[in-house]
């Protein structure tokens, strides 16, 4: 087998055992699962992770994905722990122990002091035999068949199947919390995910008198005066009420002039286009990119409860935010 053969097989079956591995964890998951979820949801404090090596990375992942989906979280390493730092944990705390042995010397040392102190204890364990599955309060199952590594030495499959399963409780918490996207975007004010779940169309509009806007019976010559004043590239039509009947856009004025020679007699209510797409108040700026694209228009308006135009945003504007982007972290 050529070298680039084998290194293909070879990853490819480190794929397939963590597949098998997660797959396994998935028929696993019952009642156990649920009183862990619960016992969390109960939690006046705080969800204490601990783990040693490896599994104190998957621990570390499991903090970060907890605090950010509106569970509060904290690492604790068990050498710091058995070492001073044990006085974090209070009475009104969850703690989650993560190994795949469930004998780690510095965890089962601890377990004796968290039940003293009248802590839950939920284990994510690789041995249901062992001391720490033994003297949880729940126990979930993370045993795998085999690890990736074909010495069977790395662990591979066992912190896949750990960190799944922290994902997993992280995931059912936020449903039984009814977390929100609007709840997400608090703990993610930066970069573009904040941008995305927390920055309003009126951040970015123009409004005021920045908004372009003339009365239906004006002349055109008096509404392409307004656009270019505005610089918008359009302008709103509308009526003595001043509710919106229309918009006159720079493509039209182009559609029109194809069409018309003597544009002396043409008013604003001639050359508009009737019903144009529009936004309320307080949409968020990336549905509002969504739909421009969507109708590959450049311009939209923005009205209140009234249909009275409140701003103009342009599709510029979307785009200087990077709101197109892929970034979540």
């Amino acid at each position: 087998m050529k070298d680039d053969d084998r290194v293909i097989a070879r990853g490819r079956e480190v794929v397939r055992i963590e597949r098998q591995a997660v797959a396994d964890l998935e028929e696993r998951m019952g009642e156990d699962f649920a009183r862990a979820v619960d016992l969390i949801l109960a939690c006046k404090g705080r969800v204490i992770i601990t783990g040693v090596g490896k599994s104190g990375i998957i621990a570390r992942k499991i903090v970060a994905t907890m605090n950010s989906t509106g569970t509060p979280s904290v690492f604790l390493h068990p050498s710091d722990a058995i070492h001073g730092d044990l006085g974090i944990v209070r009475n009104d705390d969850v703690v989650i122990c993560i190994s795949k042995s469930g004998s780690t010397s510095e965890i089962t040392t601890l377990l004796p002091m968290f039940k003293r102190l009248g802590v839950p204890i939920i284990s994510l364990v690789g041995n249901m035999s062992s001391p720490m599955a033994r003297e949880s309060t729940v126990t979930l199952d993370a045993s795998v068949r085999e690890e990736a590594c074909p010495h069977h030495l790395a662990p591979t499959s066992s912190t896949t199947a750990a960190l799944v399963l922290g994902d997993a409780l992280a995931i059912a918490l936020l449903d039984r919390r009814d977390f929100t996207p609007e709840d997400f975007a608090m703990f993610h004010p930066g970069g573009v995910l904040g941008k995305r779940l927390l920055l309003k169309v009126d951040e970015l509009m123009s409004a005021g008198a920045a908004i372009p806007s003339v009365q239906r019976n004006v002349p055109l010559r008096d509404a392409i005066m307004e656009m270019t004043t505005k610089r918008l590239g359009c302008t709103c039509v509308v009526d003595g009420n001043g509710v919106l009947e229309g918009v006159i856009t720079d493509g039209d004025l182009r559609r029109l002039l194809q069409k018309v020679a003597d544009i002396s007699r043409v008013t604003a209510s001639d050359a508009m286009t009737k019903n144009p797409k529009t936004v309320k108040k307080g949409t968020l700026a990336v549905l509002v990119l969504s739909e421009m694209e969507s109708y590959n228009i450049t311009q939209m308006i923005v009205v209140d409860e009234g249909r009275h135009p409140a701003g103009v945003i342009h599709l510029h504007e979307l785009v200087k935010t990077g709101l197109g982007g892929d970034e979540t972290t």
